[in-house]
């Protein structure tokens, strides 16, 4: 697995990228509600899961693919930043 990555920055550059192309990244903080706030639905959070997964060799468990671990960049990072030591 890869270290030393910013995960922050990784997450947020991909949902910038993906999801909301052309938007000023500034408004896309680390605590912005992501799933609750509707930027992110169902689909976009398992693509945004396989991502992660493919790109770092990160696997999550089934219970931490839910809004508590991915509802904010600040909790998708900190989940991926767990798995990838």
């Amino acid at each position: 697995m890869e270290t030393g990555v910013d995960f922050s920055k990784a997450v947020k550059d991909y949902i910038l990228e993906e999801f909301l192309p052309g938007e000023n990244p500034d408004e896309l903080t680390d605590d912005l509600p992501l799933i609750s706030g509707g930027i992110l639905d169902s689909i976009a959070t398992l693509k945004l899961v396989l991502h992660f997964e493919e790109q770092y060799g990160i696997v999550l468990e089934a219970h931490e693919a839910d809004k508590e671990h991915l509802d904010t960049i600040r909790s998708i990072a900190s989940l991926l930043a767990s798995k990838a030591r």
